[in-house]
């Protein structure tokens, strides 16, 4: 719904900028021109967020599917239902000593953008999560890379 409501805003946004860019006076265009830019950039910003959620969900499900993911069932949790301080940095020093023996594993680095959360560093939690994106995507790449050589060397050894 909200992308439904910013869509709207900024469709909005664009026609009063073509009215003021073909309004025939100077400061109409410069400011037509200006408010041009706001829904462009918040396109830009939205098709960031959504491409950054996608891959998100993509490694939370391989996560899930390897059995992966931090277990915080057990942890003490405030009234609000956030995990309390101390736990979420002791799980935090648990997981990065994980992440610090094998730097290069998205999964690890997964974990790590999960505790980082839980122990309230939002920053560098979106940071490591998308170091862990990229790790992942460059896996991904390398395996395809790796099947098709296997598939090249099958099909040379049957000529």
């Amino acid at each position: 719904m909200l992308v439904l409501a910013l869509a709207f805003y900024f469709l909005l946004l664009g026609r009063m900028a073509f009215a003021l860019l073909t309004s025939g006076e100077v400061a109409g265009a410069a400011i037509g021109v200006g408010v041009l830019l706001l829904p462009i950039l918040g396109v830009w910003m939205v098709v960031g967020s959504i491409r950054a959620a996608l891959a998100h969900q993509h490694l939370a499900r391989r996560m899930h599917d390897e059995g992966l993911e931090l277990d915080v069932s057990e942890l003490p949790r405030r009234p609000s239902g956030r995990i309390e301080r101390v736990a979420a940095d002791e799980l935090f020093a648990q997981v990065k000593r994980e992440w610090e023996a094998d730097p290069d594993n998205w999964r690890v680095s997964y974990r790590l953008a999960r505790a980082y959360d839980y122990a309230g560093d939002r920053s560098r939690a979106r940071e490591t999560m998308r170091r862990a994106v990229a790790l992942e995507r460059l896996e991904r790449e390398h395996g395809a890379r790796d099947q098709e050589g296997r598939r090249q060397e099958d099909r040379e050894q049957e000529d």
